[in-house]
């Protein structure tokens, strides 16, 4: 090999480790700055959401991490279906939090949800309207409640429950035992009713029965709360 082939050699290599080790530092930034731009990303669209309600009113508050404004559209959507939520007796807390973070996510966000009450932190409060007289003298015909929606109840207690036939009930804890509730009226008087029909022949039929209160064993899986506010 000729002296001058040789000095050739070693040029070409020497740019070609060069070119190397101008490149190398060049293809790490550009690692860290797309690591970087994706942490930014990540804080800018992560937003904490607030959810206040008494049973009656409903607030929802959403904080950008990065303080950016999030859009009304989006907050008008959580507040109405967090106000649906928290009046619909089969929601808990896990459901809202996944109702609001889907809703969230549709708007290219991710987000961190707390629920506050008058019963304190993921305490969901349940509104309902006493309809009847069987819990008189305690509770009357049209009476608004709230009851916190919780498993843990006791005898003694006025709870909320679901009834096959009757759908939901406000009634009274009187025992628990084996997996059931007997849940029992505190109204213990008999109504007699009567009701008149005038047939077609002019003939007034007459019927009179008599209306009990509901005293019921139902499982304890129907119990949706106690009865707090009356």
């Amino acid at each position: 090999m000729s002296s001058k082939t040789g000095i050739i050699l070693v040029t070409i290599i020497l740019i070609a480790v060069i070119i190397m080790a101008v490149n190398q530092p060049q293809q790490s930034y550009d690692v860290v700055q797309s690591q970087n731009d994706s942490q930014n990303s990540e804080q800018i669209n992560k937003i904490n959401v607030i959810i206040n309600t008494d049973g009656s009113i409903t607030t929802v508050k959403a904080i950008s991490v990065s303080g950016v404004k999030v859009p009304d559209k989006m907050l008008k959507e959580m507040k109405n279906k967090a106000s649906k939520d928290i009046k619909s007796e089969k929601s808990n807390v896990n459901s809202i939090n996944g109702d609001i973070k889907a809703i969230a996510t549709k708007y290219n966000y991710t987000a961190e949800v707390t629920i506050t009450s008058q019963f304190g932190t993921d305490q969901l409060p349940f509104p309902a309207t006493v309809s009847g007289n069987s819990m008189v003298p305690t509770l009357k015909d049209g009476q608004d409640v709230i009851a916190l929606k919780t498993s843990n109840f006791k005898v003694g207690d006025i709870v909320i429950a679901r009834h096959s036939t009757y759908g939901l009930i406000i009634k009274r804890v009187a025992a628990i035992k084996n997996g059931k509730v007997f849940l029992k009226s505190d109204n213990r008087e008999v109504e007699i009713i009567t009701t008149e029909k005038t047939l077609p022949d002019g003939v007034v039929e007459i019927e009179t029965y008599k209306k009990t209160p509901v005293d019921t064993w139902q499982p304890k899986k129907n119990v949706i709360g106690v009865v707090k506010t009356y």
